[in-house]
């Protein structure tokens, strides 16, 4: 069995068309009011990504910022109703140091996840 199967602590989260609109929404939310640059968000059904300038705080907070909302915009739309948090314990909090790594992060996120998804809820 693969070593992160066996960490799982629930089912696996596969998120539906109705769940990452949600996470899109509470993404940008926290980049506004934070006053955060946003620079790409991908939301896919089993991770997110996003491209976010926050000036000198610490990645694990925007990580953890992003989690929150995600999944109190999700339970206020009635789209989430567990009480186990959807989200792995960790993520990515990769620090991007120069203009050139920020563009080619910026094309992963957008380019390099795959199409677009349809929404297969309909």
């Amino acid at each position: 069995m693969e070593t992160n199967t066996q960490r799982l602590k629930g089912e696996v989260v596969i998120l539906d068309a109705a769940q990452r609109s949600c996470v899109d929404e509470a993404v940008r939310e926290t980049c506004q009011i934070r006053h955060w640059d946003l620079h790409a968000m991908n939301a896919r059904t089993n991770h997110v990504h996003t491209v976010v300038s926050i000036g000198a705080k610490k990645p694990e907070m925007a990580l953890n910022a992003f989690k929150a909302n995600a999944t109190r915009k999700m339970r206020e739309t009635k789209c989430w109703q567990s009480e186990r948090s959807p989200w792995a314990d960790k993520g990515s909090k990769r620090y991007l140091w120069n203009e050139r790594s920020v563009t080619q992060a910026i094309e992963y996120v957008l380019f390099g996840q795959g199409d677009e998804l349809p929404d297969f809820d309909d």
